[in-house]
């Protein structure tokens, strides 16, 4: 099977095999359960259940599981086989319906927040209906949704299901207002660009800290990084292309819509992009994606590094991900029109994006909080920390030109009035792209920077679509009642481009001017994880979330506690794994390296009386200065590790940010000085420069 077209969704149960393989009168219970949100009946599930296994069988599998996104950040999978037992002591390949709905995995051992003791075992997967189920290493995977006994939501699956229906809902609303009365369900479309490194196996099995945390906890710079710029766009080197021609088949053959591949700008770094599709599949295909990278790059003798900032001073890596909301009928509403009725519809929900920013800027700030974010956001490579949007000149001049009512000019002069005939065409794509800005604006969709390249895209698009549905419900309500529609738009329109304009910004986000510009503007500037978590769960978010039944308040908090016992949980091993590779490695090295130069001083001073030893007297008092100094930090570290608060998570947290990490930030620091002056053959781990070139 050579040809793309043939190997494309191979290994995907999808909507054509079921077209072929199911009773008519089952696939359109199939489709009704889809559209109308219907449970399927025992019957419907049976005869689906079986065409599965049969379709699966035939390609090779002989297990089933339930594949679902727990808290992990991971996907996890319980297998059972088809085989069943008959009477005279053979066995037979079933599977029921019963199976294909539901399963029962243990709901205490991923993380819950407290949802679910450890005595409370019971949880069930469910069967969403509305993603394909695939084939993956022998066995078929079953997409589904993760609960806990009492039915709070323990996955990333659920609330971005709630969200979609809850955003559909309030956008086709709208869509009602401007006279469509054709659409049934807006979907929000997502496409997640994927950035990662790949190294040799071989260096990366020499390093206990990239083995056990994903990044580098030491490094000294190499003396060549990415100062050419040589890299970005540069040709493939062949191991690589090896490595990614057979990506792009298995990702294929998965029905995942894999489309651009590239070198990113940091040596060993490299770029995958999707076309976009609809959030839950996008979300799916992303986790499958990373999953996937990792195991292609074994089967090439490599290592795939998904962590936002595996190389102090090198670029990190990111996962930009693009947000556009489309209709069943086919129309894209972030795409600017043609004529004033579109235009007029596309500003309405430009506006509604503004405003939503603006409003809960924390908000969004807490989706992309995560460890590995911490090294990399704002470091002059990935968008600050500060959320803004980026529009571009020519639409922040209609926007001024609403604000002010005044003319915008635009093939000539013409009066800018929401909904009249002389509105003028806004061009799509016609401006520069500003790839330091958070939020930006890419002609017909935005493009949420900030997010971290290990990270399940389910959350951040989960807090823009429930923020996307508030907005758009506050505009139903107001234009729904409106005697005078055109004018209430038009009004509507310029109060709240006007009341949330400070959240538009098309400059430099790296400049230090920015943040000082931001902060005259009122705008928040979160840093860190620790902080930026104390901003999550608080009772206008929590509400947020429960006006629009996206999340229980339970099932937030539980969320809340999740990601802070993560942050500290990472940290934590972080800064152990440190310590276990300064007193096991890196001291017994230096002070092997600081034997040598001693014993070369005695024995020059024995050969030669009165010889000049300063270049070995002066390199051993530095190499003995530093590791005072490491060892010193070190035993530091060691200690405050050991008395970690408990009294809060919120106290943990700040703790791990603000005592240990930069406990662990001294000791990098003159650990990494040791490295650049101890030999190359006493230096326990490969350098900086071993491992960004180790793929030939």
């Amino acid at each position: 099977m050579n040809k793309v077209t043939e190997l494309f969704g191979s290994m995907v149960f999808n909507e054509e095999v079921m077209r072929q393989r199911l009773s008519s009168a089952c696939y359109q219970g199939w489709k009704t359960c889809i559209a109308e949100g219907r449970s399927l009946t025992i019957e419907i599930a049976n005869e689906i259940a079986n065409a599965m296994k049969d379709w699966a069988i035939e390609r090779g599998a002989t297990h089933f599981t339930h594949w679902f996104q727990p808290m992990t950040g991971v996907t996890a999978e319980k297998h059972d086989s088809f085989i069943t037992p008959r009477e005279d002591g053979r066995v037979m390949m079933q599977f029921s319906g019963k199976e294909l709905v539901r399963g029962e995995p243990d709901a205490s051992s991923f993380p819950s927040g407290g949802l679910r003791a450890t005595f409370e075992a019971r949880g069930y997967t469910a069967w969403d209906p509305t993603a394909f189920a695939f084939i993956k290493d022998g066995s078929l995977c079953i997409p589904t949704v993760f609960c806990s006994y009492g039915g709070h939501a323990l996955d990333k699956k659920t609330p971005l299901l709630r969200s979609l229906d809850e955003l559909s809902r309030q956008a086709v609303r709208i869509m009602r207002l401007f006279g469509d009365t054709e659409v049934k369900r807006v979907t929000c479309q997502v496409g997640p660009e994927q950035e990662y490194f790949l190294i040799d196996k071989s260096v990366f099995n020499q390093r206990e800290d990239l083995q056990l945390t994903g990044r580098t906890l030491f490094g000294a710079k190499p003396p060549k990084g990415q100062e050419l710029e040589d890299h970005y766009f540069g040709a493939i080197k062949p191991r690589v292309a090896a490595y990614m021609a057979e990506l792009d088949e298995e990702l294929w053959k998965l029905g995942v819509l894999a489309k651009t591949k590239h070198n990113e700008v940091a040596p060993a770094q490299h770029e995958l992009a999707p076309i976009y599709t609809d959030a839950n599949t996008a979300c799916d295909h992303n986790q499958l994606t990373m999953e996937v990278m990792k195991r292609v790059a074994g089967r090439h003798n490599m290592v795939c590094l998904l962590h936002e900032k595996p190389f102090a001073g090198v670029n990190g890596s990111g996962k930009h991900n693009n947000w556009s909301l489309s209709t069943d009928t086919g129309k894209n509403l972030f795409k600017p029109g043609s004529t004033p009725s579109q235009n007029a519809r596309f500003l309405l929900f430009l506006a509604a994006f503004i405003k939503g920013v603006d409003e809960y800027q924390e908000l969004i700030r807490c989706t992309v909080a995560i460890p590995g974010n911490d090294h990399r956001l704002g470091a002059q490579e990935a968008p600050p920390a500060i959320v803004s949007i980026f529009l571009g000149d020519e639409l922040t001049a209609v926007v001024d030109s609403i604000i002010e009512g005044t003319e915008y000019i635009e093939q000539g002069k013409r009066m800018l009035h929401v909904g009249a005939d002389v509105l003028p065409h806004i061009r799509q794509d016609n401006t520069d792209r500003n790839r330091t800005s958070p939020l930006a604006f890419t002609g017909n969709k935005f493009e949420f920077r900030m997010l971290g390249s290990s990270q399940s895209i389910a959350g951040p698009n989960v807090a823009l679509n429930t923020i996307m549905a508030e907005e758009l419900q506050q505009f139903a309500d107001i234009l729904e009642g409106a005697g005078d529609f055109e004018k209430a738009l038009h009004q509507l329109l310029q109060k709240t481009f006007t009341d949330h304009k400070r959240i538009i910004f098309n400059g430099n986000g790296y400049e230090e001017a920015w943040v000082e510009e931001a902060q005259r503007r009122g705008l928040s500037n979160i840093s860190c994880t620790a902080d930026a978590l104390k901003e999550y769960c608080t009772p206008r978010h929590v509400a947020l979330f429960e006006k629009h039944g996206v999340y229980t308040a339970e099932e937030f908090q539980a969320r809340s506690e999740i990601h802070f016992e993560n942050y500290c949980k990472v940290t934590g091993i972080e800064a152990h794994t440190m310590v276990d590779m300064v007193k096991r490695d890196i001291y017994p090295a230096v002070c092997a390296f600081m034997t040598r130069v001693a014993e070369t001083i005695n024995s020059k001073r024995a050969a030669v009386a009165g010889i000049d030893c300063t270049l070995e007297q002066g390199l051993l008092e530095r190499l003995t200065a530093l590791s005072v100094e490491m060892m010193a930090a070190c035993a530091q570290l060691e200690k405050d590790l050991g008395q970690v608060p408990h009294s809060s998570l919120g106290e943990e947290a700040h703790y791990y940010r603000y005592t240990i990490f930069q406990n662990m930030e001294r000791l990098r620091a003159a650990a990494d000085a040791l490295e650049s002056i101890t030999g190359a053959d006493y230096w326990p781990y490969p350098s900086y420069s071993d491992i960004l070139y180790s793929v030939r």
